[in-house]
């Protein structure tokens, strides 16, 4: 099909190879296909509505743009396709069915609030996309913490062991950052629920459209409201950009966690085989390439993100070229989230647990050195002075090669202090909201499975 050219009359030659190869940008912007027809489609009612174009007009327009779409998605893109950008496709391929009349379809409209509409339409797919995401992963976590909420193990500081937790409070510690994570994806949507069709290039269209009834027909809230802004305006993506790159922050955090609990050295949990790999080399291992790549991928989305803001630091009103390079960062960050998302819920469902490994390592009296100190500073002792009796203690222990429980009660310490070196004792007085003791754990796992299946953040 011979290249459609959107604009060109005002030139004396066509456009050079040299200018074709670094400014057009259907290789990318076809991803909006589906979207570029839809504001099509709405476009066109909405010529209709406001008499500028017959009602069999607009059925005809309606019916190619249908076409277009449905050939699009059983065939793909044909293979010889030679269009700057998608506006362009869709335009050539509606010409070819319909003549004239496919050049009706951009009366009033411009390719910056056209492709400003495809690309808000992408994002709040992609916002309610990674909402979805992170709480199928919460819900997964919350599953587990409600069947591990009594599981004993070590939490740590410092990547030192510090206090008894159980497998069940670590769990709803993610649980607690995915929540937040959707909740950032539906505050952006709600930022994002207006329609820039109908601010034309900049000013605003000249034709009498009815841009509220415009916008309910794309399923937005409202319409923007003011043009300028509409057709430079990019914070949906620099929004989605960022809760995306925040959730894999999170994802990397968790990555990192289980890859140090399935380490032989730590031997607390085990991948599932089905979602680990194998050596080349080696026939013994079994590589966390799950978690590796999550961690790895949210460098780059903050690369991806840091780019994008970059690029409209400096940008004057209104619309500026600068622009077509906004959709590829926000491109690849949602088909990591669509990789990555179910990759980690499958590996947190499968994951198996050495329960007599956790609990022996949390049973460690050093962990308990804090329990032994509230000890002695609940019989009236000061808390400093009895922190330095069981830091002295401590080394000594560690001195010998023994533990507190070993070297018994001093004249400081007595038998019953000693008593506080003990897991189950140590967990269940943290029985506070948000606290490590297994029935706060089971409470706040149950209620968070609760809200989750029913979408709620």
């Amino acid at each position: 099909m011979t290249r459609r050219q959107l604009w060109g009359g005002r030139f004396s030659e066509p456009p050079a190879q040299a200018l074709r190869a670094f400014n057009d940008s259907f290789g990318f912007d076809r991803a909006l296909l589906a979207e570029d027809i839809r504001g099509s489609i709405a476009w066109a009612e909405a010529l209709g509505a406001a008499d500028v174009l017959s009602s069999q007009d607009v059925k005809k327009l309606v019916t190619g743009l249908q076409e277009i779409g449905s050939e699009v998605a059983k065939t793909g893109v044909p293979s010889d396709a030679d269009d700057e950008d998608v506006h362009s496709f869709i335009e050539a391929r509606l010409a070819a069915k319909l003549g004239p009349l496919a050049g009706k379809l951009h009366t009033g409209r411009s390719r910056n609030d056209q492709v400003a509409t495809d690309f808000r339409l992408y994002v709040k797919d992609a916002l309610a996309e990674g909402a979805a995401a992170a709480r199928g992963l919460a819900l997964a976590l919350a599953r587990r913490a409600e069947a591990e909420a009594a599981t004993p193990m070590p939490g740590y500081t410092h990547l030192k062991r510090a206090e008894p937790v159980t497998f069940g409070h670590w769990c709803l510690a993610y649980v607690e950052m995915l929540r937040r994570d959707a909740g950032r994806f539906d505050d952006a949507a709600s930022r994002a629920d207006e329609c820039p069709l109908g601010s034309g290039a900049l000013s605003g269209t000249p034709l009498p459209i009815d841009r509220e009834a415009l916008a309910r027909s794309l399923g937005f809230l409202r319409p923007t409201a003011n043009s300028l802004d509409a057709v430079s305006d990019r914070d949906a993506a620099a929004e989605f950009l960022f809760a995306a790159t925040l959730l894999l922050v999170h994802l990397s955090r968790l990555g990192e966690d289980l890859i140090a609990f399935t380490s032989d050295e730590f031997g607390f949990a085990a991948l599932p085989d089905a979602l680990a790999t194998g050596s080349s080399r080696m026939p013994q291992k079994k590589n966390p390439d799950v978690l590796e790549l999550a961690r790895g991928h949210a460098g780059r989305a903050i690369g991806e993100l840091t780019g994008l803001l970059a690029l409209l630091k400096g940008l004057p009103l209104a619309y500026d070229k600068d622009l077509q390079l906004d959709k590829e960062p926000v491109f690849r960050v949602r088909g990591v989230l669509a990789a990555a998302l179910p990759a980690l819920i499958g590996l947190v469902e499968g994951l198996h647990l050495d329960r007599e490994r956790m609990a022996l390592a949390a049973s460690d009296d050093r962990l308990l050195a804090t329990e032994l100190t509230d000890a002695l500073a609940k019989r009236g002792m000061p808390f400093r002075e009895a922190h330095e009796i069981i830091g002295r203690r401590i080394a000594e222990a560690e001195a010998r090669g023994s533990t507190l429980a070993a070297l018994g009660p001093t004249k400081e310490i007595t038998s019953q202090d000693l008593q506080a070196l003990d897991v189950g004792r140590a967990l269940g007085k943290r029985d506070i909201t948000g606290g490590a003791a297994p029935r706060q754990v089971a409470r706040a796992a149950k209620a968070a499975v609760r809200r989750l299946t029913r979408g709620a953040a």
